[in-house]
């Protein structure tokens, strides 16, 4: 099979159950399989967490509302520790995600094979390829929809700031160092950090590869955009959805790639030179119930880089609006 576009009912299937099998990795594909199974693993754990993520708001009000009491400042102070620990937790999660997908990256691009035949070759990390892209999107989504994740940090940077002009040393400061909360604060200030996170790990791949042409990259993540987009569109394949995660699933890893490819590709993904149909994968995603593709949608709004460039359609913004 040479090219997406190319591709056959049939192919179009067979690398749709790629991504929605559990493939076993072959000898050649175990060493980083194992490496990425033990991320992917934690990842649930870390998914759990951030879904139940309530914030320290109303202790953060109270002390805020009474500065002079001591007793609520230090009550507030105990509420927010632990959860900036979980965040800190989160962010170091999202390094250990970045080498993950450096080493997913090497094994689905390198030569002589091309993308399509990587993605058929080496079946169970392009799965791993697929989750990846499913917890990122995930997690970004719970994270939009999370205002107390902001501000309980910004509490905290403050409370440090005011204790170190009064020469006060708290406990947590030893576990959160001002450098790691930097770090922190740029990862938590963007739209979508994790997606952020990878979008950059791949533009990085791709510019210290420079024997690797740019193509085998992007096609690999255009091949997997198109196979998801026929999925999606083709009510006798779509009907092979047996529950709603399945289908957000593929919406995810739909959108997930689509913004890698257009970090990537120097003309990006909304070109009318780009290999992915992206009036087919707006329209897949608005023809779904609102609910489940606002924070998509909102993820190709704020986190691609060339929505806005001049050679985006008008068409393709009138959709995006």
């Amino acid at each position: 099979m040479s090219s997406p576009s190319q591709a056959s009912p049939e192919s179009w299937l067979s690398l749709w159950s790629t991504f929605a099998a559990d493939a076993q990795p072959t000898e050649a594909e175990t060493a980083v399989w194992n490496q990425v199974n033990a991320v992917l693993e934690e990842a649930q754990t870390i998914l759990a967490e951030l879904q139940s993520y309530t914030g320290a708001g109303q202790e953060i009000r109270e002390a805020i509302q009474n500065p002079s009491d001591l007793q609520l400042q230090e009550k507030a102070w105990n509420a927010v520790c632990p959860l900036v620990a979980k965040l800190k937790r989160f962010y170091e999660f999202s390094l250990r995600l970045e080498n993950a997908l450096r080493s997913l990256l090497e094994a689905l691009t390198s030569p002589p094979y091309a993308p399509t035949q990587h993605l058929e070759r080496e079946q169970a990390l392009a799965k791993q390829f697929a989750e990846i892209l499913h917890f990122t999107l995930s997690f970004d989504e719970l994270k939009m929809t999370n205002p107390a994740i902001q501000n309980d940090f910004s509490y905290y940077r403050r409370t440090i700031s005011r204790n170190r002009i009064n020469n006060l040393q708290l406990d947590a400061e030893s576990e959160v160092n001002n450098e790691m909360a930097n770090r922190m604060s740029l990862f938590y200030a963007e739209a979508t950090p994790m997606l952020k996170t990878l979008s950059n790990a791949t533009t990085k791949f791709v510019s210290e590869n420079k024997t690797l042409p740019i193509e085998d990259t992007t096609d690999c993540l255009s091949t997997m955009a198109c196979v998801c987009r026929v999925m999606l569109e083709t009510p006798e394949y779509r009907s092979r959805f047996t529950n709603t995660e399945t289908l957000l699933f593929c919406m995810r890893v739909m959108v997930g790639v689509i913004i890698l490819y257009d970090h990537v590709h120097p003309v990006g993904a909304f070109a009318k030179t780009s290999k992915i149909d992206m009036k087919g994968c707006i329209k897949v995603l608005k023809d779904q119930p609102s609910n489940s593709t606002e924070g998509l949608l909102n993820a190709l709004r704020y986190t691609t880089r060339h929505l806005n460039d001049d050679t985006t359609s008008k068409q393709i913004r009138a959709l995006l609006q």
